[in-house]
């Protein structure tokens, strides 16, 4: 297998288009393109359906790139332990992080971290949900640190913390003048109040919009935000509601909204942090993952809203 062939390959899985990729490698689109049916020529069949927007890969394309990136993670795999054969403790270690996540999460991580792995660099990417997942798959991050449902064969899941939504109130809601706070309530009686959402692409938006659906209703949406914060702060100041994870409406309830725990929710999204599956972990890396465990303790240190 071509290394050149099977990097230009993943570039054009990876940005969706012929055209895209040849932007990112700095060629042209025909170089590219030959490049291509060079790679193909060599397998013997196509790895690319071409009429497809974006495009997408045919069975023989996936087999391909599943053979390329188990070659790469016996590579990788191979480099990690020669480095620790050495003792040598020292690398970057890349981590997707969603987020509204990082602004508890690296606080705490990063001077635990930085104590017993000196010189190990972090780096932090920052994402929806939605697309933290993807960018492990894409080697662009060696973690993942998430709201989602374990679902991927690729990867390994192991649980942080379980969480659950609820909804925020301001106090001039109509729900509130119904029900005092930390009554469970159904997302069907907020249905005439105004939301403040999460932008799609966050693990929160997704179970929102799956309680809306469920529930046959499409309540008015003011605006969409990216960070949870920023949305826990417009319905403090304003006639407003919006869903949350549990977790962020405990770390801070000086706020003046209310806070109901939402019930018929058939919702398994939870706080995880995930890796490419038969991934070698090296000490640091195992170390990590200790420091992550042991962060609800910390970070989380309010428990579940029932």
């Amino acid at each position: 297998m071509n290394d050149k062939h099977a990097e230009y390959v993943l570039t054009v899985l990876r940005e969706g288009s012929f055209t895209a990729a040849a932007k990112k490698l700095y060629i042209s689109q025909p170089s590219l393109s030959q490049m291509i049916k060079a790679a193909e020529s060599i397998l013997g069949a196509q790895i690319f359906n071409r009429g497809s927007d974006p495009i997408s890969l045919t069975p023989a394309g996936e087999l391909y790139v599943e053979a390329v990136r188990q070659i790469r993670r016996i590579s990788e795999n191979l480099e990690k332990q020669v480095k620790e054969l050495e003792g040598e403790i020292k690398g970057t270690l890349h981590i997707g992080i969603a987020i509204q996540r990082a602004m508890e999460i690296v606080p705490y991580l990063y001077p635990k971290f930085l104590e017993e792995y000196p010189y190990v660099k972090l780096e932090f990417y920052e994402k929806g949900s939605t697309a933290l997942e993807k960018s492990i798959l894409e080697q662009k991050v060696d973690f993942a640190c998430l709201a989602t449902v374990p679902q991927n064969p690729n990867l390994t899941y192991e649980l942080i913390k379980e969480e659950y939504p609820v909804l925020l109130a301001n106090k001039q809601c109509m729900i509130v003048n119904k029900y005092p706070p930390g009554t469970p309530v159904d997302i069907w009686e907020a249905r005439e109040e105004t939301f403040i959402s999460c932008k799609q692409g966050h693990g929160i938006r997704k179970t929102q919009d799956i309680l809306f659906l469920s529930r046959g209703i499409s309540p008015k949406i003011a605006f969409e935000i990216d960070s949870v914060e920023v949305a826990k702060r417009t319905v403090a100041a304003s006639k407003s509601v919006t869903v949350c994870p549990d977790t962020f409406a405990a770390l801070d309830g000086g706020y003046p909204y209310c806070v109901y725990p939402l019930k018929n929710v058939d919702v398994s999204r939870h706080f995880y942090v995930c890796y490419r599956k038969g991934s070698y972990l090296n000490q640091y890396q195992k170390g990590f993952l200790r420091i992550l465990h042991e962060m609800p303790k910390a970070a989380f240190p309010s428990e579940p809203l029932s």
